[in-house]
């Protein structure tokens, strides 16, 4: 039987044998030394239905087996992990990464299209390292873009290794006890959108449940609201660390104006920026909100707002929800004429505290049966 060459599912021409696999410093773990089960020709891409050597490797202690997904031509040419599929870069799906710089799909997906394409890129990749980008990421810079950055996780999301969910424990089956090597927990909503993953789907960048949650947080980012009290000129940096020193401070924000006094709290994460005026402020807040990022640590910007300056009952002009199953406070007894008058200044202090804080009805001298010193027994 005549196979036509194009086909690389049943060409060994067009298998693919590599030595070490492409991936992410989650999916690899944090031992650097591990050891990993190589097979050769052991699966075919996820993508593009060709075989190629597979490898299979524990990230760490009670984690998941992993093992790579989609071929490492897939993973070149789009810049991509060969496990979870997402950017080696910033750690996103490639939806998110391609909406942000503007990169159009350009891996056709047609069968004939499809082999044709793999076959001029690697055609490319003869002669060289493999390292250089193909395709629509050739052009593209990805190290200092700050949306990107201001998404990406600061550092490696291990819990992404976890093991499954046990089906057995979920239906009361479950015979293992502790040695049971899938996690015993009670499994989310079936209708969330995010238990439906597809790894097709998040190569391409299309219908990836994942990516459409990032996009919907990136656009419902809030605005810094001014305050309007105009002799605020505070800003408020939350997230810093014993890495950001005074000067470093001092010399970021010195481009919107002249800094009148950096504070810095590093019992509370956090530091204070003072300006000489108000524009300069807000061109701080403006210009540095949601990407503000120094020595590698994002930090949050927010104005200070004084707490004298809010209303009583609420925090940063917010009415607070009282708490559940907490009585309200009794109401305080009102004077009449038939009142027993108080007489002496020490009960009449001890009642004008009594006011100022918790009312308890054993705090009320009327209501522990005290008699009038004039009435006789």
């Amino acid at each position: 039987m005549n196979v036509p060459r194009t086909n690389s599912k049943y060409n060994h021409q067009h298998w693919e044998d590599s030595e070490f696999p492409i991936l992410c410093q989650t999916c690899y773990g944090k031992n650097p030394y591990i050891r990993m089960l190589k097979d050769k020709f052991g699966s075919e891409c996820k993508v593009c239905q060709r075989p190629f050597t597979t490898f299979k490797w524990l990230p760490g202690p009670k984690m998941r087996y992993k093992k790579t997904e989609i071929c490492q031509l897939c993973a070149k040419l789009k810049h991509v992990c060969q496990t979870c599929v997402f950017d080696l870069d910033y750690g996103l799906p490639t939806q998110v990464r391609d909406t942000v710089m503007s990169i159009k799909e350009s891996v056709p997906q047609g069968e004939v299209n499809k082999e044709y394409y793999r076959d001029v890129m690697e055609r490319k990749l003869v002669g060289t390292d493999g390292t250089q980008e193909l395709g629509a990421m050739k052009s593209k810079t990805l190290a200092n873009n700050p949306i990107l950055k201001r998404l990406q996780r600061q550092f490696p999301y291990y819990e992404r290794n976890r093991p499954h969910l046990c089906s057995f424990w979920v239906k009361g089956e479950c015979k293992r006890g502790e040695e049971c090597p899938f996690r015993h927990e009670m499994p989310t909503d079936p209708n969330d959108p995010l238990s439906s993953q597809n790894i097709r789907d998040r190569y391409h960048g299309s219908n990836d449940p994942v990516a459409n949650k990032i996009l919907k947080k990136l656009n419902e980012t809030t605005v810094l609201e001014t305050p309007i009290d105009g002799s605020i000129t505070t800003l408020y940096i939350g997230g810093v660390d014993a890495t950001i020193t005074k000067k470093d401070l001092e010399n970021y924000f010195y481009q919107f104006g002249e800094v009148k006094d950096v504070n810095i709290v590093l019992k509370s994460a956090c530091a204070f920026v003072t300006f000489n005026n108000r524009v300069s402020a807000e061109m701080a807040a403006e210009g540095s909100h949601n990407q503000l990022s120094i020595n590698g640590v994002k930090l949050k910007v927010d104005w200070a707002i004084p707490q004298g300056t809010n209303e009583p009952g609420k925090a940063g002009g917010v009415p607070l929800i009282p708490v559940p199953k907490i009585p309200q406070e009794f109401p305080y007894p009102i004077p009449t004429e038939s009142s027993v008058e108080i007489k002496s200044s020490d009960e009449s202090l001890a009642l004008a505290k009594m006011k100022k804080g918790v009312h308890y009805p054993s705090q009320d001298p009327y209501r522990l049966g005290r008699k009038n010193v004039d009435e006789q027994p």
